[in-house]
């Protein structure tokens, strides 16, 4: 009963900041209480804390069948709703400067289902941290990393209860395109066959830069032409957009633009030969002074 209470409160206070929830999305799994989502989220990031610890003085898990299924898993799902959100709203007519939430019909609904499953794979995508922290791959788990996966599955509970459809479609479609490539690459980068031939992962957070700039142009795009979508909503998604899109760019830097340090270019080269304690360039060079002399 103290739990019921609890959620009661949440939800009215959720409902009260946010106004009338989309009535065609109500009893969907998940979607009419707020306690599950932030619950999950929770348990998510305590896994981080007690498994970092739980592995700190063990070796870490290969888990490279689980990585293969997962990473195949997610891509699925990713090109089934890539295929799903561009049918659906081909059939919807949707404009794509502005698409409001009510005039397609039974399109909505159908972009609104496939949204749905958008918003679940987030919750699925938490494994994503869960294998870093088994494989102790602790430089990945990174605040860009956990603060991405942690509020896009709660932005995503709020989007599907308050804008289901309309506008919602086009960020979704990007990431879900985005996606299937990002996750083959991870999928492929298990098989120490193919790393060879994975060139490309530079330019996956290339794509990912311009899929947040492309998101925010589109965002505000129906703020300067309005079609009656909830303006709020384009600001608070266009705010968030450029948070990622500076936390990327910072990544970017850090990973692949990285200048070599002074330290690294003062080291002496692998391939150099030391003898007894000098180097081999001394010796030739006093010989080459000592030849000298000789020849005076």
């Amino acid at each position: 009963e103290t739990l019921k209470a609890f959620d009661r409160e949440v939800n009215a206070f959720v409902d009260y900041m946010f106004g009338p929830r989309d009535t065609r999305v109500r009893g969907w799994f998940l979607l009419d209480s707020y306690l599950p989502t932030f619950f999950l989220t929770g348990a998510y990031l305590l896994c981080i804390w007690l498994g970092n610890k739980f592995m700190k003085n063990r070796p870490p898990f290969s888990l490279r069948p689980h990585l293969i299924v997962y990473n195949l898993g997610i891509t699925l799902l990713s090109f089934y709703m890539l295929i799903e959100l561009i049918l659906a709203t081909w059939e919807g007519g949707y404009n794509l400067q502005c698409q409001n939430l009510h005039s397609a019909g039974e399109a909505d609904i159908r972009v609104a289902k496939v949204l749905w499953w958008y918003y679940f794979s987030k919750v699925i995508e938490f494994m994503d941290t869960i294998f870093f922290v088994l494989r102790k791959k602790s430089s990945q788990i990174t605040f860009l990393h956990v603060y991405h996966h942690a509020t896009m599955f709660n932005i995503w509970w709020c989007v599907l209860n308050w804008i289901p459809c309309g506008q919602s479609f086009f960020g979704p479609t990007l990431n879900s395109f985005i996606h299937v490539l990002m996750y083959s690459y991870y999928g492929l980068s298990v098989i120490p066959s193919m790393r060879k031939y994975l060139w490309w992962k530079k330019y996956l957070t290339q794509a990912q830069l311009i899929q947040f700039l492309l998101t925010i142009v589109h965002t505000l795009s129906a703020a300067v032409k309005p079609c009656g979508f909830p303006f709020g909503c384009l600001m608070f998604q266009s705010s968030y957009m450029a948070t990622l899109v500076i936390l990327f760019i910072n990544f970017y830097i850090k990973t692949y633009r990285k200048a070599p340090s002074r330290t690294a270019v003062k080291e002496t080269p692998v391939t150099t030969e030391i003898k007894n304690g000098f180097h081999k360039d001394y010796f030739a060079a006093a010989n080459g002074l000592q030849n000298k002399k000789k020849a005076q």
